[in-house]
């Protein structure tokens, strides 16, 4: 189902990607797939395609919508429980939240950045009982924070049972240390296994625009999300998008990739 360039972009998740590879080799092949999918000349061609109808617009819409951090998630390629291949599409001053909780994925994930600019940060849980300033002159040493950490609410994250929702139980506090701050301009891919924690964030005045791979038939049956900003709530809707909505969408995004 679909024009040449869906076609060829399911043949080629197929080709790397299926089949019970371990998590690193997974994470390399997705990091290959999107540098390869990302390249803007081929990307477009691919929305474009998208935009006229071609796949199944109306299963996409349903896995598309807004995200509360302000950025819109649009569904491109769904190879079922194997590979899911989205554009994410940041929008300068869209009203978001702010900066995302600081998480890690159901399975292995890879992420290129087509236009604008992206800031990430990776962290690891400080042991239980950790001394701070006894280990802070370490935590320097591995580019983490010296006051051993910052104190954060854990919760589970699991999606609720009919619907899309996203159902968040309380797990108890935590600290975590930030092991590394990147930024990725257009042209720069990145993979990350599924267990990683970190978060990422736009800071440019015009749009970003990130090719996201989510893979893998054997993903974890909830992610860790760790926020320093108190509770939330017990579940968070999405809205998925109607199909008029996702076409004008990838429109708009295969406009912007047209542009200068």
């Amino acid at each position: 189902m679909g024009g040449r360039q869906v076609l060829a972009a399911r043949r080629l998740l197929a080709e790397s990607l299926d089949g019970a590879l371990p998590e690193r080799d997974q994470a390399a092949a997705a990091y290959s797939v999107v540098d390869e999918l990302g390249s803007p000349d081929r990307l477009l061609e691919l929305i474009a395609e998208l935009a006229c109808g071609e796949g199944d617009p109306e299963a996409a819409a349903r896995l598309s919508y807004r995200h509360v951090l302000g950025f819109d998630k649009l569904l491109l390629v769904d190879a079922g429980p194997q590979h899911m291949l989205r554009a994410h599409v940041w929008h300068a001053g869209a009203g978001g939240t702010g900066r995302e909780d600081i998480h890690n994925h159901r399975s292995a994930l890879a992420s290129h950045v087509v236009r604008g600019r992206l800031w990430t940060e990776l962290y690891e849980e400080v042991p239980e009982g950790l001394d701070a300033g006894r280990d802070g002159a370490r935590d320097g040493m591995r580019g983490g924070m010296r006051d051993g950490g910052i104190a954060t609410a854990r919760f589970e994250e699991s999606l609720a049972e009919g619907s899309a929702d996203w159902l968040l139980e309380p797990a108890g506090p935590a600290r975590l240390r930030l092991t590394h701050l990147g930024q990725y301009a257009a042209g720069s891919t990145y993979a990350l296994p599924s267990h990683t924690l970190h978060r990422a964030w736009c800071d440019t005045e015009g749009p970003t625009v990130t090719l996201f791979l989510e893979t893998g038939s054997r993903r974890r049956r909830h992610t860790d999300v760790f926020t320093p900003g108190g509770p939330h709530a017990g579940a968070v809707p999405k809205v998925p998008m109607n199909v008029p909505g996702y076409l004008e969408s990838l429109g708009s995004l295969a406009d912007l990739l047209r542009s200068p």
